[in-house]
């Protein structure tokens, strides 16, 4: 059953990733005429377009992966604590099949421009091969980490070698036996990247803008035993998981760094380096991302541990950060990276000493010498959480963008909905509790949340919803207050909207919400329980 047969579709999703995916399943027990436009010429999003060598989960994989169907649960086996890129769009696949969605999924379908009909009370979707779809209802899953950018370099298109960003990595294999490989970028995309093609190549040069504080992954495979005991613990996991602010199996350690000897910090710490996953990010002493001087401490010793790894002392103080402290970005979780700079064919050039002049026809000419390379390598990050939403032409009421009104800082109501855009759900927008968290686990709670919203929706026949202005403002102003409790608030990453590839000046931007998930579904559950306050409905 349609709510209105003279529009195309009653609700079109925009991706086809963890998020969409998710999305489909459960509007469609709605009994609603949906459809799903993707880019790609497959689902799974950030894991169908990210190919590069070593993508793999930093999240463990049985933490990842959906709950909600004992059913996908119980027939899925992970064979690694940390799955592979290719394991991952396997089981994405695996999922969309079992619950038979492609049927309402439209692939290599772009879309470049949606706007709002106030006299239909309706959203016109333009797509990039012309084709227009209507819909009463839009929502966005288009990805946190899905506009890459390349960087400003001159002379970009007159390599004459190979050269991609990680982002658009070829389906095709490539060959790099015998290969000179230029690698730029070292967040979490290069080390992953280094730490795989380091003993694959004939000469890796790495081409280091900022350094960034690494932590071990400690990966393993597991065995069927281990598997059958993870299914066994399922809803202790995702139990965990709720409790903890980033939405993980790991949460802050509740004492203080200063209430414990140097000598116990110090053996917790190093159990936390030889443990899996980001425990040494998020299940460290409260006070390491919260406190300078916690901070300080911690950053010198996981400095040591560099120091330790890295056999030549020159290479190993340039792969120590100096202008952020541990945490304080995206912690890059890495598997034999620091060990790739102990090989005679890996070379570290650190561009803050010799930057970047040119891209040659033969390789990169730095301020010092030319590097001649066979293969270049862009890993050179994203315009994260928004970037997305910018590369489509978003037309709300009285014409405005939703880039043009995001420019400064992106304000929404509950990272769902933002004024000026009715009917418009942004399902992992930004300053949305699923994106500063372990995705799915986020993005169950978010769709779950805007499908009963859905219901709401059906069961009053209601033909448009928008957020108040005073609700968005009291929730920017939250969202603020958020970023003040956390050291991250003082380095320039994607956490606060730095990009040195984008043009302008940088102003510091407040894109997620770190207020933890728990703390985020209360908010969800009072404003439904309050009758969707900070909504209006026609």
């Amino acid at each position: 059953m349609a709510i209105d047969s003279e529009l195309d579709h009653d609700i079109i999703v925009i991706g086809a990733g963890v998020c969409g995916i998710y999305a489909l399943h459960c509007l469609l027990q709605k009994n609603l005429n949906i459809t799903v436009l993707e880019a790609g010429s497959g689902p799974g999003g950030t894991w169908y377009w990210n190919r590069y060598p070593g993508c793999r989960f930093d999240s463990e994989s049985w933490s990842y992966g959906y709950s909600f169907s004992n059913e996908i649960l119980n027939e899925w086996n992970w064979t690694e604590h940390f799955a592979s890129q290719p394991e991952t769009l396997k089981y994405l696949e695996f999922v969309v099949d079992k619950l038979n969605l492609k049927p309402h999924m439209q692939f290599d379908c772009k879309v470049k421009r949606c706007t709002w009909d106030e006299n239909t009370r309706s959203w016109e979707v333009l797509l990039e091969d012309s084709r227009r779809l209507t819909t009463r209802f839009l929502m966005t899953a288009i990805g946190l980490l899905s506009a890459p950018t390349m960087p400003t370099i001159d002379g970009l298109e007159d390599f004459e070698g190979e050269a991609w960003h990680t982002y658009y990595w070829p389906g095709k294999k490539v060959e790099f036996t015998g290969k000179r490989v230029g690698v730029i970028g070292t967040g979490a995309t290069g080390v992953q990247v280094i730490g795989e093609l380091a003993n694959k190549v004939k000469e890796l040069t790495v081409f280091q803008r900022r350094p960034n504080w690494c932590a071990p992954l400690n990966n393993t495979k597991i065995t069927p035993e281990e598997m059958d005991d993870i299914k066994a613990r399922y809803d202790d996991i995702f139990d965990r998981c709720s409790q903890t602010p980033g939405g993980f199996i790991h949460g802050p350690r509740r004492t203080a760094l200063e209430d414990v000897s140097t000598e116990d910090r110090h053996a917790f710490w190093q159990e936390l380096y030889n443990s899996p996953g980001f425990g040494i990010w998020l299940g460290n002493y409260r006070d390491v991302l919260t406190e300078h001087e916690a901070n300080d401490e911690f950053s010198e010793w996981i400095g040591q541990k560099i120091r330790d790894r890295v056999d030549d002392p020159w290479t190993a103080e340039k792969l120590i950060p100096t202008d952020h402290g541990f945490g304080t970005r995206r912690v890059p979780m890495e598997t034999n990276y620091y060990e790739a700079y102990n090989r005679d064919n890996v070379h570290l050039v650190c561009l803050r000493d010799t930057p970047i002049e040119k891209i040659t026809p033969k390789g990169i000419q730095t301020t010092a010498e030319e590097f001649e390379v066979d293969i270049l390598v862009y890993a050179t990050g994203f315009d994260a959480i928004t970037g997305s939403f910018d590369r489509i032409e978003f037309v709300g009421t009285d014409g405005q963008t939703l880039r043009d009104k995001w420019i400064n800082d992106p304000i929404t109501y509950l990272g769902v909905q933002t004024h000026g855009f009715p009917n418009l759900f942004t399902l992992a927008g930004p300053t949305a509790g699923s994106v500063s968290t372990n995705f799915p686990r986020g993005i169950e709670t978010g769709v779950d949340w805007a499908v009963d919203l859905v219901q709401h929706i059906l069961d009053h026949g209601i033909t448009r919803v928008e957020c108040s202005i005073e609700a968005e403002t009291q929730w920017g102003d939250h969202v603020r207050d958020m970023y003040g409790l956390l050291l991250l608030r003082e380095a320039k990453s994607w956490f606060t909207g730095y990009n040195s590839n984008l043009t302008g000046e940088y102003k510091a931007r407040h894109l997620l919400y770190w207020g933890g998930a728990p703390r985020y579904r209360e908010h969800l559950v009072t404003v439904a329980e309050n009758y969707y306050e900070g909504f209006t409905f026609a």
